[in-house]
């Protein structure tokens, strides 16, 4: 209901509006009364009604003091004016303040209630405005998301003209024609499983989104659960460096400040580039840096500079040194649970580096690590339902090739070689885990479409996903953005009505999910290439 609040120094008239019209009944909740301004105002604050009745003339502070105040603090609200026949100037203020309606005093309980409904009829369409440019507004934002990360694929692929990477750049709103460019990737963890909904870990992220893109230079790429891409282009008023040092101060600045939970974070910095065409080393070189996240604590953001020097420094280690018992496996573990393929070769490398480049040239604890990796990625396969015979079948029997050892380059290709043949049966598994999920996320679309309310985070807090992680496996696996399987659904329903009822067009829109009849039949025509009217007279 509609709230309504009367400001009136007459007590007759305003004991006659408040009681003789029965507001209830009407559609409208009646909130309150005053016999001027003063006394209104505090009362409207705290009742915040949607349409304010308010005589002109009265003492203490009159009708249009009253409702600059008013429109100041509550803009949305619309205010009536009840005024004398000689009182002209008046009205010509009230226009400037934003009146919308002016009455002339005396005036019936019959025509101030058939003004306040032409006040509430238009408060419906403006709400329902707003709610379709929240809505386009929503499909619009999954859609761009979406367009990003196509985007952002391309340009890293170094397989597309630099002409053509400039043109779709602008069109999705990355201006990225600069003299300097670079990458920064970026995850933040929390406690629970990596694929868990955490409701700070996404406020966090979302956060960040925000604040990164009040940077000038830089453009953010949600990865779903790999974090987040950014790239750092030159302008005139920062050069890279210092853009990537605000960067990086913001990022771990919204983590540290993120709330009650403990977030951590791991990024990697990739190295500078002067070409468009250059991002693909770029890219690779951040990854590099980021495939540490493994290694390394976190709370901490890497250069690719900083591991080859670490590489450096590993190399006075020596076999008879290293104590073999600390060796953790729960680092390739960790890899081989959330890694991508992408990033084996890089995790590979990086793993043989932080045990040191002349202690894997030894034959003897080559083998000992590779065997140790080997045994981990058996039982990581045996965890996801298989057996031993799985790698097997897909890299050759272990124990009968000595190749392996030979080199440690050998070793480094055979290891690459199990690792993602484990992510694939590991992304097998996921993918038979995600056609579980989709399935729920499918059912509660089903069975909730009729509520104008349903949203992607939503059903995603229905599935325990994030949005952003569940908004990106739904459009993999569907092929369809959250917002167009909803209206698919939902304009199914509605074809289903108008073939088989009587129901008026804003009535099936209402059935469907839609208050807005206007904004049903536009979303209608553009889906079915018809009106509803027309629809039903083919049906």
């Amino acid at each position: 209901m509609l709230k309504v609040f009367l400001v009136e120094d007459e007590i007759v008239m305003r004991e006659g509006i408040k009681k003789n019209i029965q507001w209830e009944k009407e559609g409208f909740e009646f909130v309150g009364d005053a016999s001027d301004g003063e006394l209104a105002y505090p009362l409207i604050q705290k009742t915040k009604p949607d349409i304010l009745i308010t005589d002109i003339r009265m003492p203490f502070m009159d009708g249009l003091e009253l409702s600059r105040l008013v429109k100041q603090e509550l803009p949305d609200i619309k205010i009536m004016i009840l005024s004398g026949y000689d009182e002209f100037e008046y009205a010509k203020e009230a226009i400037k303040i934003g009146i919308t309606d002016y009455l002339v005093k005396p005036i019936s309980g019959a025509k101030l209630l058939e003004a306040v409904k032409k006040v509430a009829q238009v408060i419906e369409e403006e709400k329902e405005q707003k709610e379709f440019l929240q809505t386009f507004e929503k499909e619009r934002e999954e859609n761009a998301r979406l367009s990003r990360q196509k985007f952002f694929k391309k340009l890293v692929s170094g397989n597309h003209p630099v002409s053509a990477l400039l043109k779709e750049g602008r069109e999705i709103g990355m201006d990225l024609a600069a003299d300097r460019y670079n990458i920064v990737l970026f995850q933040v963890f929390s406690d629970k499983e990596a694929d868990v909904y955490s409701e700070e870990q996404n406020t966090a992220g979302q956060i960040l989104e925000e604040a990164a893109e009040h940077i000038p230079g830089v453009f953010t790429i949600e990865l779903g659960l790999e974090g987040w891409a950014f790239i750092l282009k030159e302008t005139e008023a920062c050069s890279i460096l210092e853009t990537e040092q605000k960067l990086l101060e913001k990022l771990e600045q919204t983590v540290q400040n993120s709330g009650e939970e403990k977030l951590e974070y791991f990024g990697g910095v990739g190295t500078e580039v002067v070409r468009l065409s250059e991002l693909k080393k770029c890219f690779e070189n951040a990854s590099r840096a980021f495939a540490y996240r493994y290694l390394k604590k976190r709370n901490q953001i890497l250069r690719c500079e900083e591991t080859e020097r670490e590489v450096d420094e590993d190399e006075n280690l020596q076999v008879d040194l290293l104590n073999l018992d600390k060796m953790d496996r729960r680092i390739v573990e960790s890899f081989l649970k959330t890694g991508t393929r992408g990033e084996t070769s890089h995790f590979i490398n990086e793993y043989f580096q932080s045990l040191g480049e002349k202690n894997i040239q030894s034959l003897f604890f080559r083998q000992y690590v590779t065997m140790d990796m080997y045994f981990t990625a058996v039982s990581m396969v045996e965890q996801l339902g298989y057996t031993s015979e799985e790698l097997v079948n897909k890299c050759g029997d272990f124990k009968a090739m000595t190749a392996v050892f030979s080199t440690v380059e050998q070793s480094r290709e055979y290891m690459c070689k199990v690792f993602e043949a484990v992510m694939e049966l590991r992304d097998k598994v996921s993918s038979k885990k995600y056609s579980s999920l989709l399935q729920r996320a499918r059912d509660y679309i089903e069975e909730n479409y009729d509520n104008e309310e349903i949203s992607l985070n939503m059903t995603a807090a229905e599935v325990n996903l994030s949005p952003n992680h569940f908004s990106t496996i739904f459009s993999q696996e569907t092929g369809q953005t959250f917002i167009e399987f909803l209206t698919s659904v939902r304009m199914k329903k509605a074809k289903e009505l108008l073939r088989s009822t009587t129901m008026k067009t804003a009535e099936i829109a209402f059935a469907v999910g839609y208050k807005d009849a206007h904004y049903f039949s536009y979303l209608f025509k553009k889906t079915q290439e018809c009106t509803p009217r027309e629809f039903r007279a083919k049906a």
